[in-house]
């Protein structure tokens, strides 16, 4: 019998840590699972084991070299120098005990999304281990070794001959994705970001629409910093409906970082927990009109992983399930199970308090000129009609 949705998780995804003191911080899945069994969302039966990716299928993206060095970099093999040269014992990207194995168990989790979907067991998957957009070839970046959004659309393309709509709603524009199929006209590209101006990596420009037979198929939608929700949805609502009809996918992968909002130490965004119940709803509706539901979703940022983060993420399991966004108090005993464990008072209701934040001056301009960004990243697409 084929199951609404799929929760791909193992204990073994926690071994993907940098450090104590690293701002990305895997206890965050362990959080948003923890909310949602306690708030009877989640049950044992929904969730399946990840397997590790094969050399093979990291080889669909990343060069063979990368991978080797990885490995060795796992085991202490690697010097500073030599690491640095691809992306990793950056302060960034440290070097951490079996490196490989760990990075490689978050790909195998996206790939068990993928087959899950597309052999038709389930209709949605979840990953939350996964979301590592930033992992080039060749060369690791921003807490991204491997990437498995990218190594999973190849894996898509070829074991199912998928046409692939990539979808980022993290803070940080979506590179590594982007990049690796710049120049294929069977993959679509959508990131909306805070613009690259004061952000890493810096990119993500309305410009950036492709090259040769890929030209038209990278979408970016780059909004200033301190954009609020309203503006935040209207681009993203606006945007992905119109990207999705001249697509016309046949399978789409979200990727949630959940870093645009107001606590998250790393961004200047100002979003609320409204946007995190909007954003997988979206999401799940496009997957409905123009894949028959297929709907693969994974992790990404996050930084604030005990107000924020467990309540965005629930929300994307909450969709799949077809359950209401939730209203009211969050349930009692998740608060009280990690309260004295959080170095900040949680917020105790699922969504925030309203003023969250002081009034924006600037409001009315921010608004203005993200209406006028996407006016032009999306003038191609109107162009055509």
């Amino acid at each position: 019998m084929k199951q609404e949705a799929v929760f791909i998780y193992s204990d073994k995804q926690l071994g993907y840590s940098f450090s104590d003191k690293h701002p990305f911080n895997q206890k965050r899945i362990v959080l948003t699972m923890d909310l949602l069994k306690k708030y009877g969302a989640l049950s044992n039966e929904d969730i399946i084991a990840p397997r590790t990716a094969t050399d093979e299928e990291l080889l669909l993206v990343h060069d063979s070299t990368f991978i080797d060095i990885v490995k060795r970099a796992g085991k202490g093999l690697v010097t500073e120098e030599v690491g640095a040269v691809y992306g990793i014992g950056t302060e960034d990207t440290p070097i951490f005990p079996n490196m490989h194995e760990a990075s490689a168990m978050l790909v195998g989790g996206t790939l068990t999304a993928v087959d899950e979907v597309m052999e038709g067991r389930a209709k949605y998957a979840l990953n939350l281990g996964g979301g590592l957009h930033h992992g080039f070839q060749g060369k690791a970046s921003g807490f991204c070794v491997y990437n498995d959004s990218s190594v999973a659309i190849k894996y898509m393309q070829k074991k199912y001959n998928a046409r692939v709509l990539y979808v980022d709603t993290d803070a940080h524009h979506g590179d590594g994705v982007q990049w690796t199929f710049y120049d294929d006209p069977n993959v679509c590209t959508f990131s909306i970001h805070e613009t690259g101006r004061y952000l890493f990596p810096g990119t993500g420009n309305v410009t950036e629409r492709g090259n040769g037979k890929g030209y038209g198929t990278s979408f970016n939608f780059p909004i200033d910093a301190f954009t609020e929700d309203e503006s935040f949805l209207e681009v993203y609502e606006t945007a992905l409906h119109e990207v999705a009809a001249f697509f016309k996918p046949d399978v789409i992968l979200t990727q949630n970082g959940a870093d645009a909002h107001y606590f998250d130490p790393l961004t200047h965004l100002y979003g609320t927990m409204k946007i995190y119940e909007h954003i997988p709803r979206l999401a799940r509706d496009i997957a409905e009109q123009y894949c028959e539901g297929r709907w693969i979703a994974v992790g990404g940022g996050g930084y604030d992983i005990w107000r924020v983060v467990p309540r965005a993420w629930a929300h994307i399991w909450l969709a799949m399930k077809q359950l209401p966004s939730p209203t009211g108090k969050l349930p009692v005993e998740w608060l009280q199970a990690w309260q004295l464990e959080a170095p900040v008072p949680f917020i105790e209701t699922w969504s925030d308090p309203n003023p969250l934040y002081e009034p924006i001056p600037r409001k009315e301009e921010i608004t203005e000129k993200n209406a006028h960004m996407l006016e032009r990243a999306l003038h191609f697409i109107r162009n055509q009609q």
